[in-house]
């Protein structure tokens, strides 16, 4: 029959037999956590050595086989490292050594990595779902063409066929949560493109409306918000930057006021 052993007897047997064990163990309490490195340092005799916290052996001989982790512990107590094995994979002092040595074994990492930083994302094209439309700022005043026709600025018009008229294509993602497009200006391969902030839009030429667009692309990409009559235009290369319009500056990208980030359709 298999022998059920202490969890904490390999920790037990690091102490000196001069010193009180019963002591020691008070700083170790079953429902603190696997990571924890608040531990009382250990005897020096322990240092670098690796211990198990397995709650599953199948010998007491030398060749000990485990169920869960083996981690070193350093002579403040502070575990460095674990190593996951396998069921039933047997233990030299050979693979002992060398997760203590090898500089290569990770060190404990946070795994609350957020999940925006884990995925690449992919937009697949769709359609055009809005043709030939102005769009107005909170002032009332059109984007037109600045002057070098590398950017776009708003001004109040009388004529409104000088106003830049945009052809507005959706992409499809696996998030729900958006609905990211691009704006193009209508019968031109032009199409505007989110730059950092407090830097004017460009107008990107671009052969041919993309088919995909993934991250490395996505500057064309805008997360369209509606709410009521006002529009939003998130960039979908840095979401905190909207295409916002100010008096005497080119259309631009910024967080909000003093600029004006909404807009509307027409």
């Amino acid at each position: 029959m298999a022998k059920v052993p202490d969890l904490f007897e390999d920790l037990k047997n690091c102490f000196s037999e001069n010193e009180e064990y019963s002591s020691a163990i008070d700083h170790l309490s079953l429902t603190q956590s696997f990571y924890d490195a608040s531990y009382e340092p250990l005897h020096e005799g322990c240092v670098n050595k690796v211990v198990s916290l397995s709650t599953s052996e199948t010998s007491v001989s030398p060749n000990l086989t485990f169920q869960e982790n083996v981690v070193a512990v350093t002579a403040s107590g502070k575990i460095l490292k674990k190593r996951r094995l396998s069921l039933n994979q047997p233990i030299t002092d050979v693979d002992l050594e060398a997760n203590v040595s090898d500089p290569e074994e990770g060190i404990i990492q946070p795994r609350s990595v957020p999940s925006i930083f884990q995925r690449n994302m992919r937009y697949k094209y769709l359609r055009i779902i809005k043709q030939e439309f102005v769009l107005n700022d909170a002032l009332n005043q059109s984007l037109v063409r600045d002057i070098s026709d590398q950017y776009l600025r708003a001004a109040p018009l009388q004529n409104m066929g000088d106003a830049v008229k945009f052809d507005m294509g959706v992409y499809m993602t696996s998030d729900d949560s958006i609905l990211p497009v691009t704006l193009r200006i209508s019968q031109t391969p032009l199409f505007v493109s989110a730059q950092n902030e407090d830097e004017p839009v460009l107008l990107k030429e671009m052969p041919q409306t993309p088919r995909i667009i993934t991250d490395s692309e996505s500057d064309i990409l805008f997360f369209w918000e509606s709410q009521g009559n006002k529009n939003y235009f998130k960039s979908a290369a840095n979401p905190q930057l909207f295409i916002a319009t100010k008096p005497e500056h080119l259309v631009h990208m910024a967080r909000g006021l003093p600029s004006m980030t909404e807009f509307q359709i027409s």
